[in-house]
């Protein structure tokens, strides 16, 4: 039986299908080519990340499909509903790229917070002639400890975000409409444990109470952070958004810069992804990177090896 993993899949992930007697096939096929490839090679199994789209047309047009699957977390390129009524697994890896994601929401916060963002292009070119002027520039830098990180939705991802929040002396508050209460632990390198126990507060408690915030909610029909939430902010606020693109309105976000509401944003996705704007790109208040949450070799290993034994449990 053939797997088609259109956007790639670990070396541990095809090893592991391939023992099972899969044929893994990692060629990327266009989108447009999609529906002809799969049924022209019999594939029963297509993996995807966030690049290939998996609609109705194409589920109804590939009658040798058997299982869709998603390497990582959100599922909004794929009919999931449609797919499942039509008999077809639909499977993801929620909890492989979950601690991946959280150390670059910190990659952008430690980065924001002492304007690596902003010297990493201003020291190549001015240096070696205006050395001290950017001393001075870039000396009233924060720290993050004993600062208050709000986190919007603390799913897997969130709460991955909060250990790391809570090992280096942050306080932590989150908002969730669908979790109430939530324990998490943090682990060091010696076996120890400290479980904290939480409980959700309002949106817009957080939003007036927080330094920082970083947004890990799935994508919506409407923006989780807009001009109202930015109004309700304090003034100084650090913003991460690792989550998806929409959920963070970036013209309300330029606008939170113009007035000093924000004073610097991370974004690992963008609203126009894949082209995002170039006022976004060009913004000197913005850590920038592209869509690289999961993007570590480890998260690649535990979600190629976590779609690999849903799959051979389900059609092997």
């Amino acid at each position: 039986m053939k797997i088609l993993a259109n956007d790639g899949i670990s070396q541990t992930g095809i090893a592991a299908l391939e023992k099972a007697g899969f044929e893994v096939v990692t060629v990327k096929v266009a989108q447009e080519q999609l529906v002809d490839y799969i049924n022209k090679n019999d594939i029963v199994a297509l993996l995807v990340r966030s690049a290939t789209k998996v609609r109705k047309e194409l589920i109804d047009a590939c009658p040798s499909l058997k299982l869709i699957g998603r390497g990582g977390v959100g599922m909004d390129n794929i009919d999931v509903s449609y797919a499942r009524d039509k008999g077809l697994h639909v499977i993801n890896t929620p909890a492989a790229s979950s601690e991946s994601v959280a150390e670059l929401v910190f990659a952008h916060l430690f980065g924001g917070v002492r304007f690596l963002y902003d010297a990493n292009r201003a020291m190549p070119l001015e240096g070696d002639s205006k050395f001290k002027d950017l001393k001075k520039t870039y000396a009233r830098g924060n720290e993050l400890r004993g600062k208050t990180l709000g986190i919007i939705g603390f799913g897997r991802i969130g709460q991955a975000t909060a250990r790391i929040a809570l090992g280096i002396g942050m306080k932590v508050v989150y908002s969730d409409p669908f979790i109430e209460k939530a324990t998490v632990a943090v682990s060091f390198f010696d076996g120890q444990s400290v479980e904290f126990n939480f409980e959700a507060t309002a949106k817009e408690t957080l939003l007036k109470t927080a330094d920082y915030i970083s947004i890990h909610v799935p994508a919506q029909k409407d923006y989780v952070i807009g001009k109202e939430e930015f109004a309700k902010m304090k003034d100084g606020v650090g913003i991460v958004n690792a989550a998806r693109g929409g959920v963070l309105d970036e013209v309300a976000l330029v606008k939170a810069f113009e007035n000093h509401k924000v004073t610097f944003a991370g974004l690992d996705v963008f609203e126009s992804e894949p082209k995002p704007e170039i006022k976004i790109l060009m913004h000197p208040q913005i850590s920038l990177t592209p869509h690289i949450g999961a993007a570590t070799l480890e998260a690649q290993d535990r979600i190629g090896t976590e779609l690999a034994t849903q799959i051979i449990e389900l059609i092997g």
